[in-house]
Parts: C-alpha cells; structure tokens; sequence
C-alpha cells in the first residue's frame, strides 16, 4: 500500500514528519518498506507561461516561444506539439539541473538563441506521458516554484501490509491508525448525501447472495468523460502509483485509495435491462477490459445484465461495457463480495487488481454506501452529469455479523506482563474505535466494522500491545522453576536414528507433508487421506498418509540428473482419517538403488538387492535392541514387488513393509533402474528393550549343524522359532547359512541348512544330552512341518 504523507496529514494533524510517520507504523506492526520523496529536487523550475509563438524559420516542427515566468521574458526554442499562446508549463530556468543529469544553458536551435526549456513530465520525473509540454491549470501562479506550487515537498510510505489488516488498505484506514497511536485528532470529513435530480434506476438481482450480500447502484446521466480531471486528483494518484485514465475512471480509483471501497462504472448504454449478480455458467466467456477473451470457471461471481457478464465481481470489468470516449451516462457500482468468492480468482485469470487485492482481503461491510455519494459528488464536480437514486439490494442474513468480545484485564496484563488498569486497557479500545462497556471485571468489546481481524480475545490484546508499544513492554524473566524433564531410557532418540542412517550411508530428505491424491493413488495409500479445504495447487491437495510419494518424487529427480547410485531416508509424520478419528502417525521410510559399493578396481561393485534392503532393516532394529522378536512375511502390498516384499513383525505386531518397487510402478515413473524402499513404522522401530544383566557361562558351547527337507512354502523363520522351542533354553543361537534348490532333492522341496549353538549355563553338555535335544527338535519339526533331514 502507497500513500503519500500529505494526504494522510489532511485527515490527522500531527508534528509528525514523513520518517516519523513511518517508524510509528512499523513498530505498530505496520511495516513501511520505503520512505521516498515523491519528486526529484527540482530547484530552479517555475510555472512559465507561453505568450507568443512563431514559427523557426530554418524548421518546420520547431517553435520560438516568449516564455513569462523568470526574472524576464525568456525566448525558447520548443518542439512540442501542444506549445500555444497562454499554456502554463513548468519552465527549467538556467542553470537548473533537471533529473536526468542535463544542465539547462544558453543554445542555439537551427540559428535561434534559446534561454531555458520547456518540460514534460517524464523530463521532470513527474510521469510518463512525452506526447508533450507538461500542462498546468491556467489558474497557476506565474513565476512560483513547481515544488511549491504542486506541493512536491512530500513523501510517499510504501508499506507492507499483513493480510489479515485490510482495513489499513486506504488513506481512512491508515489516519484512524495514526490518530490512536499518536493521540492526535482525527479530521475525517464529512460526506454528504447526493440528492437524486432524476427518477432513473436499474433493477437489481442477487442471485448468489452468499457471494455478493450487498450491491448498491445508481444511474448518472449526462456525464462528460472528456473533463480533464484536476491535478490534485492526477497528483494524488500519481504519488499512490496510479496513473490517471479520465475522470470516471479516476473518481472510483480515488475513492478507492481514499476509502478502501472497489469500485467500478459501466457505459449506461451498453446495459441490456438490469443488473443480475450470479455465479459463471458452464461454458462462458466473455472479454476482459486488457482485451482478452477468458473461459469463465463455475465458481466465478459475475456481474451481468439480461444478457450478458458485464464485469468478474471484485477482480475486472468488461471490455463491452467499460467507459469509453463516446459515453455519456454511466451505471455507478458500489457492492461487498464474499473473501470466499473473490479468492483465486484473480490468479487463476493472470490478473493482480487492486480491487482483488481489497476484496480477497475484506472490505468493511458498511462502507458501500459511504463510497456511492462519496464518488458520485466527486463525478459531479468534475465531469457534470444528473444522478439518479442509489438502489441497494442487500441480504442481511449473508452478511457479516457483529461480534462482541470479552476482554479480561488480568489477562491482558498477565500477557504483556504489564500493570494496566481497566480505564487505561478500555481507553486504548476506544482510540482505536471500538466500543467498549463493562462487564464486571471484564470489558465488552464490540469492534468496528472494518476489523474483521477482530475474532477472539487475544486478538484484543494484540490490539493493546501495539497501542502501548512492543518496545515499551516490560522485560520479564519467567517465574517458576524448570524442570528439565529426562528422555525415556525405552525409545531411541530421533536424532540417533538420523546418525545411525548417515552412517551407513543414507541421506536424509525432507519433503512436503501436501500431496496429490494422485500419487498416492498410485501406490494404494489414498485410504483415509485428508483433503485440504484452500490448497497451494493440485499437486499439494491433500495430507500425505505415507512417506513414499516424497521418497519417490525426490528418487526421480535424482534420476533425471544422472544420479543413479544413492540411498534416502525420512523420519516425519504422515496424517490419516481412521476408525478412531484423524491420527498422526510417525514413519521411517528408506529407498536404496544403485550399487552396492562404489567402483574401484576389483570391479564394477555389485547391484543393490532385496538382501541388502533386509539386512539395512535387520541392523538397524540389532543396533538399538529394538524390543520384540523379529521376523518377517511375505507381503502383497500394491506398491511392492508381489515375488520380492515382504513385512516386518515385533512380536507378531506388524511394524512396515519393504522390497523391491513394482516393476509397472517403476514404468509409469519412467525410471532407468529398479529401487528398493521400506516404510516402517517410526514408533515401534525405536522402541528398545532396556538392557538387562546375564551373567555368561563359563562352559564351551556345541555346534550341531542339520541339514532339512522342507517344503518350498515353509518360511525359514518358522522353522527357526520352532526350533527354538523344541529345543528350550538350551539353544542359544540358530544360523540358516545355506539353502539349497536343485537336482538331488524333490522339486517342491528346498534344502536349508541350520547351525544350532547349543549351551547351558551350569556346565558342559553331554553328547547323548546333546543327541537327545536334537532328536526332540527334528522330531518336533516332522510333526509340525513334514521336515526331513537330508541323507
């Protein structure tokens, strides 16, 4: 938001200069970015005035001006179209240094002595318009300083505004702000009511009042769009960064910047019967004012006639209907759109209007009406015209309710540490325009319309923050002792995991928590995800339910760029709808592709397999004792490889799943090579069982190794807690250290090979003892598995 500093001084009179202004505002949370002049020094020129004008006699484009305006009559040689007799411009004197570095001295054009120049605008920095001389009112005082004469001893605060403070969107906004943090009067003028001189009116229908609850419109007829408009208008719009367009168009940009009200004027005779406000229809188009022909989205809130849109609401009018230089009555438009229905809009059209930016934000519900007689008597003064009734149709069910706040002052100062009482918290209130009635020992707080911001009670003692000062709040150091709380000695800490990972060369990601729901679709986790209600785009709509479209998406980057030998991991949360409400579970996911060591001599280094994946899972749950008995199953999770998956369980809890990414999902991700990738589960895998003391035997270990015939459907876990329960406490570690397929055995069976270490405490093993116990095992597994050991 641009706003120059006079103007602002016109409605509050404060000592204050420019740069003082502009630290109030930003230790008040309103943050000024720039503070400059809104002219460059242009000592040295003054209002001339043209009194003669002859031809140059050696060029036919050139023109030997008298020019009034310095010590004495001054001859200059000009080639500006519009230079005639009795035109005041600004008049370089010399000497004069203009902006762009020239030093005005005596010359000769084509054999004729010039004594100074005639400016444009862009020659002054005042503007772009070079078609010709710089044209000042005839009423300007000869001789008199421009700087003084235009009031250019100004500055202009570019400031930043948050978005939830719309309502500082406007000269009236920003004066109400200044006048309560600087105690100072406000000198709001009064606008008067515009009495209609004629009967004319259009009919209006809301039909979306939820989008636009309010609309207010009045006919003016007789206007006359080639008016020039004053330059203190032209001025004051320049110095807010807008150029001047002709003075309908002028009037509703000032009120615009004056008021923070949008608003905009339809050419009367391009309105086919009345004005209807509804939302786009399937498959309509119209023509914007910067002459482009746009598809309308169902979701956009137009402004039409009986035929046709005329304008988008809130973000651009028509190029059918806008002002041109034929028109002669006009539609004034003064309407309160819904933020909701104004949102996006703008950017999905390409477009960043002011009036988007205001509406998106929100404008006070109230002000419409104000804008109407305000712009309407400014169209008067200006370009003429005979106005007609100001017709407003309004639902007041759809518009913003009023809102009455509880404040409580021993939370105020409990806060902010301070010590006000309730006077001085309820004079504060009001200096910022709130009303404000005691309510025992609390304060009810009803703020103005243009607050919106204004929802809860800590917004209020926000409110009492910035109006007191941050930088006067006092300094407190807390109270009360903390108690630094120690880590639970049962779960491994995050950042140990993260350590473990490098170490064995993972890199760590950390990607978005947004998704689309299509890549997770792709890899069956859509289940239960959260759609978000405003999101970024469709590529960030919905919660991720997994970490894989992260760990994938970051995998294909890598791949495009020739990365081919990299393993990732991340540790955050994924977001689910469940059976017991949204939950928030922590995962660990991890992918692997490439090779296995890097190449060096002894050769290329050997392809990642499902092995190397498993043992990355299996040392790592060995590293932090991960509580419970591990073993694993095959698995058939959409996303895995149905021959290379598998899950991993703690004491029968399933705690993820991992293997080799299906081959079609490698496909669609158009990758050059396969990846291994796992998800567990964060919480379960760093939960650790707490060491515990055994005191070790002193008596040798037995070594028996069995060869078995099982078959191909029997997992090798089974077999080894099988094992371990026919054989009881003695057996102290069981080994698969081959396993066999092939000629010699039956071709649904396999051959694996298991080391039993065998061990008591108290003292050495017998070998019939030992015999014994690997009877009863071997008997055991006949039974339970059809095993037979191999001859």
């Amino acid at each position: 938001m641009k706003i120059n500093h006079q103007w602002l001084s016109a409605w509050v009179r404060t000592d204050l200069n420019a740069s003082e202004v502009a630290e109030r505002f930003t230790l008040a949370g309103l943050e000024v970015d720039q503070c400059l002049p809104v002219a460059p020094a242009l000592e040295g020129v003054v209002v001339g005035e043209i009194t003669e004008v002859e031809s140059h006699p050696d060029a036919d484009r050139l023109r030997v001006c008298r020019v009034a305006g310095d010590s004495r009559d001054r001859v200059i040689v000009c080639g500006a179209p519009n230079a005639r007799v009795g035109l005041k411009a600004p008049l370089a004197t010399l000497g004069t240094k203009l902006p762009g570095g020239l030093q005005i001295k005596p010359a000769r054009l084509r054999g004729v002595a010039s004594e100074g120049m005639l400016c444009s605008e862009p020659e002054l920095g005042l503007g772009d318009n070079a078609d010709g001389l710089m044209e000042l009112p005839a009423d300007a005082p000869v001789g008199t300083p421009l700087t003084r004469y235009l009031g250019l001893d100004d500055h202009v605060l570019d400031i930043d505004l948050t978005p939830n403070r719309a309502d500082c969107l406007s000269v009236r906004g920003l004066a109400r702000e200044l006048a309560a943090l600087t105690g100072a009067e406000l000198n709001e003028p009064e606008f008067t009511s515009v009495e209609p001189v004629i009967d004319d009116a259009v009919e209006i229908e809301l039909l979306a009042p939820a989008d636009c609850p309010r609309y207010i419109g009045r006919v003016i007829r007789g206007v006359d769009v080639s008016a020039p408009t004053p330059l203190w208008m032209v001025e004051a719009l320049r110095r807010c960064g807008m150029r001047s367009l002709g003075p309908i168009v002028d009037v509703t940009n000032y009120v615009l910047l004056e008021l923070g009200q949008p608003m905009h004027a339809f050419d009367l005779a391009r309105v086919n019967g009345g004005i209807r406000v509804r939302r786009a229809e399937a498959n309509e188009r119209m023509t914007l004012l910067d002459e482009r022909d746009v598809a309308l989205d169902p979701d956009m809130l137009l402004i039409c006639d009986d035929k046709r849109p005329l304008a988008i609401g809130g973000v651009i009018g028509g190029l059918d209907s806008g002002v041109g230089e034929a028109t002669t009555d006009i539609l004034l438009e003064s309407a309160w759109f819904n933020p909701a229905s104004i949102v996006g809009r703008a950017r999905r059209l390409g477009l960043a209007t002011e009036s988007a930016h205001r509406f998106e934000r929100g404008v006070d519900p109230q002000l419409q009406r104000l804008a109407m007689e305000r712009a309407t008597a400014l169209i008067l003064d200006i370009a003429g015209g005979r106005p007609g009734p100001a017709i407003e149709r309004a639902d007041p069910a759809h518009l913003p309710e009023s809102v009455t706040l509880r404040l409580r002052p021993d939370r105020v100062n409990r806060l902010l540490g301070t010590t006000l009482d309730k006077g001085e918290i309820s004079e504060i209130l009001k200096r910022l325009g709130m009303a404000v009635e005691e309510a025992g020992d609390a304060l009810e707080v009803a703020p103005p319309s243009a607050r919106r911001d204004l929802a809860i009670e800590v917004d209020l003692i926000e409110e009492v923050a910035r109006l007191v000062g941050y930088d006067h709040l006092p300094v407190r150091r807390p109270r009360g002792r903390l108690r630094l709380l120690a880590g639970s000695e049962s779960e491994v800490p995050g950042v140990r995991l993260r350590h473990q990972l490098a170490a064995r060369g993972f890199q760590e990601i950390i990607t978005w928590s947004f998704v689309s729901h299509e890549e997770l679709v792709r890899v069956g986790q859509d289940d239960g995800a959260q759609e978000l209600a405003n999101p970024l785009s469709r590529e960030m709509a919905v919660l991720r339910t997994s970490l894989l479209p992260g760990l994938l998406r970051t995998a294909g980057a890598n791949f495009r760029r020739g990365q081919n030998d990299f393993r990732l991991f991340e540790l955050g949360t994924c977001f689910r709808n469940g059976e017991d409400g949204f939950i928030e579970p922590a995962r660990l996911g991890l992918l692997m592709t490439g090779r296995m060591h890097a190449e060096h001599a002894s050769g290329p280094g050997r392809a990642i397999d499902f092995f190397d994946l498993k043992g990355e899972i299996e040392h790592l749950l060995a590293l932090n004792r991960v509580s419970g008995k591990v073993t694993f199953r095959p698995c058939s999770e959409s996303w895995l490889h149905p021959g290379q998956g598998a899950s991993v369980y703690l004491d029968g809890e399933c705690a993820g799943s991992f293997g080799q990414l299906h081959p079609e999902l490698v496909k669609q991700l158009d990758w050059p090579k396969a990846a291994f990738v796992a998800e567990l589960n964060a919480d379960r895998v760093r939960r650790t069982a707490l060491p515990s003391h055994r005191s070790g035997s002193r008596f040798p270990a037995v070594r028996r190794d069995l060869a078995l015939l099982v078959d191909h459907g029997i997992a090798a876990s089974d077999l080894l807690e099988a094992i371990s329960e026919f054989g009881g406490e003695k057996i102290e570690k069981c080994i698969v250290f081959d396993e066999y397929r092939g000629p010699g055995i039956d071709k649904e069976c396999k051959s694996l090979a298991i080391g039993l270490i065998i061990r008591d405490l108290s003292r050495t093993l017998k070998d019939d003892e030992v015999d014994a116990l690997i009877g009863r095992v071997v008997s055991g597994l006949e039974q339970r598995f059809g095993v037979r050991l191999r001859g």
